[in-house]
C-alpha cells in the first residue's frame, strides 16, 4: 500500500510537471479547465457555480487541485456583491497557486465601465459596500467644493440653481460613490485597490488549446496578439478620453463584440478558422451574451457561449464549461453533459439540458427555434442582448475576414 501511495504520488509531480507556462497569456499542459461567465454581482451564485464544480469546498475554499478556473469577466454591475466576488477570487487564486491551480480573472466590459466612468449599471448594493461612517461627511464636504467651482466658473448658472439641486445631485451621489470612485479611477487615485485590479488582468489568454475572453475577436482584431489586445485596453484605461474611446468601446472590440455569438453582423466561418489559425487553437470560449441557462456551443463547438446568466438579475441560471482530455463538457447543478462536437448534435444535447431544467422557458423557446428555423437564422437570447440597454447599434462597414491588427 506504501508503495502505491508513493507512485501515485511520483506520478501526480510528473503530470503536474508537464504544466507549462509559455508566457504571461498562454500555458499547455493543462489537466482540468474550468471556465465561468458573467456574475454581475451575484456572490451567492457564483459561489454555487464553483461548488457545482468541485472549485471549491463548502467553505468556499480552493478544492481544485492543479485545475485552471478562467472567469471571463463582467464580475461588476448590476448586483451588489462586487467587492465580495473579487475579494474572494482574489484570495482563490492564491490557495489555487500553493496546490499548483490558477485562477484567471478577465477584462469585461463591465470591469471597463467602471474604471473609466460610465456607472449606469451599478446598483445602489455596490456603492452602499464603499459607504463607511465617514461617507456622509466626506460627500458634503465634496459638495461644497463642487459649489465652489461652479460659482468661480459661471456666477450665473449658480445664481440660477434650483432649490432641490442638491437633492438631486444626492441622488446622483449616494453615500459610497466616491469611495467607489477613488476605488476604481485611476483619475481620481492612480492607486485605486480596484482600478489596479483591472490594470493587472488580461483580456485575452490561452490554456491547452482554448481561447478565452469576454466578448470576441473579430475581423478587425483578428490579426491581434494576446498581448496587443490586452495592451491596448490598459493603454486607453489610464489615458481615457471622453469621445475617444478607442477599444474600450468599439463594438467590434473584444469587450463589446457579439458576432461569434450569434448577433448581427455575425462572424462568418471563415472569420472564425482565421481566428484559431492565427493563435493555434481550437476552440474560443466567451461570456458577454446571455444565453438563458444553457452552455451553448457554435460553428461546430469552435465557440462556446458560457454566458449562462448566473447573477439573478440575468434569472440565475448556474453553468459551467469544463475541458480536460476527455473532451468538453457542460457543468449544472443537476448533472455534466458533454458538449456536441458538431452542429448536428445540437438539439439532442439541447434536449437533455431541457429534462435537466424543464421548468426554465428559455430552453424550450431556443429548442424550437433550432426545429423550425427562420429564413435568416439568429439565436433568440443574443438577438434579445443585442438589443439591450448597454448595446449600440453597430457601425455600417463590412467586418473584414481577417483584418489588419487595430
Amino acid at each position: 500500500m506504501k508503495y502505491l501511495v508513493l507512485a501515485f504520488l511520483v506520478f501526480s509531480s510528473l503530470a503536474r510537471a508537464e504544466v507549462r507556462q509559455i508566457d504571461e497569456y498562454q500555458w499547455e499542459g493543462v489537466e482540468r479547465i474550468v471556465a465561468v461567465g458573467d456574475l454581475h454581482g451575484d456572490y451567492d451564485n457564483y459561489l454555487a457555480t464553483l461548488r457545482a464544480a468541485g472549485i471549491v469546498d463548502r467553505k468556499g475554499k480552493w478544492a481544485g487541485g492543479a485545475a485552471h478556473l478562467v472567469q471571463t469577466g463582467d464580475i461588476p454591475d448590476r448586483g451588489p456583491d462586487t467587492l465580495k466576488i473579487i475579494e474572494h477570487i482574489t484570495r482563490l487564486d492564491k490557495q489555487a497557486r500553493r496546490k499548483g491551480g490558477r485562477v484567471h480573472s478577465l477584462i469585461g466590459n463591465h470591469e471597463a465601465m467602471n474604471v473609466y466612468g460610465d456607472l449606469r449599471y451599478v446598483s445602489e448594493g455596490e456603492y452602499a459596500a464603499f459607504a463607511t461612517r465617514g461617507s456622509e461627511a466626506l460627500r458634503d464636504r465634496y459638495f461644497e467644493l463642487y459649489l465652489a467651482r461652479i460659482e468661480a466658473q459661471d456666477p450665473e448658472r449658480y445664481a440660477a440653481l434650483p432649490a432641490d439641486f442638491r437633492d438631486k445631485w444626492n441622488m446622483e451621489h449616494p453615500l459610497g460613490w466616491l469611495e467607489h470612485r477613488q476605488a476604481w479611477d485611476p483619475a481620481w487615485n492612480p492607486d485605486g485597490q480596484y482600478a489596479k485590479w483591472v490594470l493587472n488582468s488580461k483580456v485575452a489568454i490561452r490554456i491547452n488549446e482554448t481561447l478565452f475572453l469576454h466578448g470576441g475577436i473579430s475581423g478587425f482584431y483578428c490579426q491581434n496578439s494576446l498581448d496587443s489586445l490586452t495592451e491596448n485596453v490598459r493603454s486607453h484605461l489610464k489615458n481615457f478620453e471622453p469621445g475617444n474611446a478607442g477599444i474600450l468601446e468599439d463594438d467590434f472590440g473584444p469587450l463589446w463584440y457579439r458576432g461569434l455569438s450569434g448577433v448581427e453582423p455575425l462572424a462568418t466561418p471563415e472569420t472564425v478558422d482565421a481566428i484559431l489559425a492565427q493563435h493555434g487553437i481550437k476552440h474560443i470560449a466567451v461570456g458577454h451574451t446571455p444565453t438563458s441557462g444553457v452552455i451553448w456551443p457554435r460553428y461546430d463547438a469552435k465557440v462556446i457561449m458560457i454566458d449562462t446568466g448566473i447573477s439573478r438579475a440575468y434569472g440565475g441560471h448556474l453553468g459551467y464549461l469544463e475541458i480536460t482530455s476527455a473532451g468538453l463538457f457542460a457543468g449544472y447543478e443537476e448533472a455534466k453533459l458533454p458538449l456536441p462536437a458538431s452542429d448536428d448534435g445540437a438539439i439532442a444535447y439541447l434536449e437533455q439540458v431541457i429534462q435537466l431544467k424543464p421548468d426554465n422557458p428559455y430552453l424550450r423557446q431556443r429548442l424550437n427555434q433550432l426545429r423550425q428555423p427562420p429564413a435568416e437564422p439568429i439565436e433568440a437570447a443574443a438577438t434579445e442582448a443585442a438589443q439591450s440597454d448597454e448595446t449600440a447599434e453597430p457601425p455600417a462597414p463590412a467586418v473584414p475576414t481577417c483584418g489588419i491588427s487595430k
